[in-house]
């Protein structure tokens, strides 16, 4: 990236998050008294290259997923730079870099311009996938998926679905068919189905996604209930770390997947909610699934909107048990929120 504007970009994009990151590996390496001590050396470079690469890619990732295509754009192209230094120009490790480049032009297009430009990164990694002997079903996936967005764009839905379809495939050998990193197929394709009218095939693909995600965060929130009700203190306080999660042990949607999450359940509901055969049982497990998203995130007044819209609804449309569901679910966030203020 050349001149000010550029450079402007660049640092409040990425750069202000990786520079102190940076030094250690524009450090020339010290002398070592033993191939034990070199090799130690190399390998601590390695682990931090690694980090940098994942690291620069979430970024990208969840820059384009709260629509900030811009930003994306200087993020994906730090985690292909940091790729082709430790994996060479034509590893398959470049091809998740090259596909979020394309999903960013594709983005931002402006005219053809761009659709020409998320062509070539597209190219770049067919040829890489091509060329490769060992290209993971994961891999695959993210390139069928970013094919599908590319023909959506150029108006070939024909194609489009295709692509779509094999990237189900992929992601289903790779993760499992109810998997979120799936999901991401079945929402695409469903928003085919959307603007073709054809609401059947298309609801039934939301629900799919509204489902998966349900059940994903509740598996997240479940654990840290579970968590926090066998680590307490003598006085009975919970032990929470700095991320508001119970012990080391469990682990939430990283910022890429709250971002991804939060995406697709709103697109979701406003269609959902705008259509004129509307399903409220399925308005509600949208509602009550943000809601849980939320109070991962820390986000307990978001959380709480969500549940009380939710409860609202369930009263009228649910059985008793799922609305003691909700409830249960509010009156965790209510608590934390408190506990927060205190």
């Amino acid at each position: 990236m050349n001149g000010p504007v550029h450079q402007k970009a660049d640092w409040g994009s990425i750069h202000a998050k990786i520079c102190q990151l940076l030094i250690p590996l524009r450090t020339t390496m010290p002398f070592y008294n033993s191939e034990e001590e070199r090799q130690h050396g190399l390998q601590q470079l390695q682990r931090r290259q690694k980090h940098l690469i994942e690291f620069c890619y979430t970024v990208a990732q969840k820059y384009l997923f709260e629509g900030r295509h811009e930003d994306a754009v200087p993020a994906a192209l730090h985690s292909l730079r940091f790729r082709m230094n430790v994996h060479g120009l034509s590893s398959v490790e470049l091809v998740p870099a090259y596909l979020l480049l394309a999903e960013a032009s594709l983005a931002l297009q402006h005219g053809l311009g761009r659709i020409v430009q998320a062509e070539e990164y597209l190219s770049q990694a067919q040829w890489t996938v091509l060329k490769s002997t060992d290209c993971s079903n994961a891999t695959h996936s993210l390139l069928h998926r970013n094919l599908g967005l590319l023909y959506i764009a150029k108006k070939n839905l024909e194609e489009a679905r295709y692509h779509l379809a094999n990237d189900i495939y992929f992601a289903s050998c790779a993760y499992g068919t109810e998997d979120v990193r799936t999901s991401g197929g079945y929402f695409h394709l469903a928003n085919i189905f959307y603007g073709l009218k054809k609401m059947e095939l298309a609801d039934t693909l939301y629900t799919k996604v509204s489902e998966i995600w349900y059940s994903y965060l509740n598996s997240h929130y479940q654990d840290l209930l579970q968590a926090r009700s066998q680590q307490t203190d003598l006085l009975g306080k919970q032990f929470v770390n700095d991320t508001g999660l119970a012990s080391g042990c469990i682990h939430k949607p990283n910022e890429a997947q709250e971002a991804e999450a939060i995406r697709i359940l709103t697109s979701i509901l406003i269609i959902q909610e705008s259509t004129s055969t509307k399903a409220p049982q399925k308005s509600i497990l949208i509602l009550k699934t943000l809601s849980i998203l939320y109070y991962l995130m820390l986000e307990y007044s978001k959380a709480k909107e969500y549940a009380m819209k939710a409860l609202s609804l369930a009263e009228t449309y649910v059985s008793e048990e799922e609305q003691r569901v909700i409830q249960e679910l509010l009156s965790v966030i209510s608590a934390e929120e408190k506990q927060l203020m205190t």
